[in-house]
């Protein structure tokens, strides 16, 4: 047993998946290419910058209650500009609807300034760039990476970690692990619209409490165990 102050032992490498279990998965991306063949995010936004401000305001919040509340927000500030000249109360009101608003508010400000002083008002293509901004986390830079830049990144949220540890896809018990699982698994041909498939799949298919597996499109390429009766 390793203690408490050893070096733990190195994991093994994953391996790739079986030639077998890579056919399931390219017929799975396949499948949801064919039914969808360009995925759209739900957020609201008109540009990177809004892009960014909506992600970090849908944290712990429904992409329905955030587009609730940024249309009036971006027509008043849509550029950190205008976003760090509104002000942090002003930006509080219009977004008071939203879960964690106080902190949002504070952090969508304070994003916007850094964004000027550091970026030239532009919202910058890397990853630990972005990071590095108040806010915004690893799953909010992919986001953005992959919507507003169209860089094969996957952000893994609660759908995208249920179902690609449910069907299974990458099995993990952390988000980066399932991240890095996918990133081995999925083919490179679907990458980009993969975090899109995944979400929109989770959200509207294979749900928490009961997956529709009766309208599942890969119901018979799925291995969950506890699929729905109507399945």
């Amino acid at each position: 047993m390793v203690g408490k102050n050893s070096p733990a032992k190195s994991a093994a490498p994953r391996r790739r998946p079986s030639a077998a279990e890579a056919r399931r998965i390219e017929e799975i991306f396949a499948r949801f290419a064919a039914a969808t063949p360009e995925p759209k995010g739900e957020l609201y936004y008109t540009n990177s910058f809004t892009l960014l401000v909506a992600v970090v305001l849908s944290a712990q919040a429904t992409d329905a209650g955030v587009n609730k509340a940024t249309p009036a927000l971006f027509a008043l500030a849509d550029t950190p500009a205008k976003m760090a000249a509104l002000g942090e109360d002003k930006v509080r009101e219009a977004i008071k609807t939203i879960g964690l608003f106080r902190a949002k508010a504070k952090n969508v400000v304070a994003l916007s300034r850094l964004l000027i002083e550091r970026h030239h008002g532009a919202v910058p293509q890397t990853r630990d760039e972005l990071i590095a901004l108040p806010g915004v986390g690893r799953k909010t830079a992919n986001v953005v990476l992959n919507i507003a830049f169209h860089q094969p990144t996957i952000a893994v949220d609660t759908h995208i970690f249920r179902v690609s540890n449910r069907l299974p896809l990458a099995k993990g018990k952390t988000p980066e692990a399932v991240e890095a699982g996918l990133e081995r698994v999925v083919p490179e041909a679907y990458r980009l619209h993969a975090h899109h498939w995944l979400i929109l799949h989770g959200r509207y298919i294979c749900k928490a409490r009961k997956p529709a597996c009766d309208r599942c499109l890969i119901a018979d390429l799925c291995r969950y165990p506890d699929k729905t009766a109507e399945s």
